[in-house]
């Protein structure tokens, strides 16, 4: 068992902390839920049946322990909305805290696409990230999410229009600021 483990851990842990990074933009809070998905690994490992590769199995894992994650953030940050009268804070509650260091890019375009992430859904962000950056196939997306092909198409999709249209809008924003300097 260690040394599955060992080599799991060798083989995987760069790519499962890069894909846990991207969707909680937190180093801290990513460092926590790999240590959860890993603990999880440990208890399954007697159920793993070869079905997928270990890599998704591995980042379907990541994705439950993620979206439990986020579930409990949801229900508790109602309980505490409930308590209070935000109303008249409008953007004050926004968190105001800098993408991590180790994620800002130099390249400005690729910062952008970064940004728009945060306007796609959890699900969006998810297939983005593991087709794009961590670079797995519409099949292996689809045994990771549990989902068909055509939904890991479709949502795909969805989430490059946006991106795009996201970014059209800056480029338009920037364009008309260009042609009134002209």
């Amino acid at each position: 068992m260690k040394q599955f483990f060992d080599e799991f851990y060798e083989n995987y842990h760069q790519d499962l902390f890069q894909f846990i990074m991207y969707m909680v933009k937190d180093r801290s809070l990513a460092e926590d839920l790999v240590q959860d998905v890993y603990v999880k690994v440990l208890k399954s490992y007697d159920s793993f049946s070869g079905k997928s590769t270990e890599k998704t199995w591995l980042f379907s894992i990541a994705r439950h322990v993620i979206f439990d994650y986020f579930r409990k953030q949801k229900r508790k940050r109602n309980r505490i909305l409930g308590f209070f009268d935000w109303h008249d804070k409008g953007d004050e509650l926004k968190d105001q805290h800098p993408v991590p260091e180790e994620l800002i890019v130099q390249n400005e375009e690729i910062q952008q696409v970064y940004d728009a992430l945060d306007h796609c859904s959890v699900n969006q962000r998810s297939v983005l990230v593991l087709r794009y950056i961590q670079e797995l196939t519409i099949k292996e997306t689809a045994e990771v999410t549990g989902w068909s092909e055509s939904k890991v198409k479709t949502t795909q999709h969805r989430a490059i229009r946006t991106i795009k249209a996201l970014m059209e809008n800056q480029e338009e924003g920037s364009g008309n600021h260009e042609e009134t300097k002209k």
